[in-house]
């Protein structure tokens, strides 16, 4: 459930993200997510994880998140070059 959510949060401000969210620890609230989204082009890295963070930002406030791992990229990042 906590996944779905996670998911739900980050596309109200990056409709086109793509959201996979692992459990550290097996407690749900010490977690990793990756967001791929076309809204991270030309966002430097320390950027990007605050545009995350600002985006659940209720979740950690509430308890729901206590730890959180954050890898981000763009499709193009995405697409084998050469």
């Amino acid at each position: 459930m906590i996944d779905q959510q996670i998911a739900a949060m980050l596309r109200q401000t990056m409709p086109d993200a793509e959201v996979r969210v692992y459990d550290m620890t097996g407690t749900m609230d010490h977690l990793e997510v990756f967001v791929r989204s076309k809204a991270f082009a030309g966002v430097a890295p320390l950027d990007r994880h605050r545009m995350v963070e600002k985006a659940l930002a209720p979740a950690r406030a509430d308890g729901r998140i206590h730890a959180l791992q954050i890898r981000t990229e763009t499709p193009e990042d995405a697409t084998p070059h050469g």
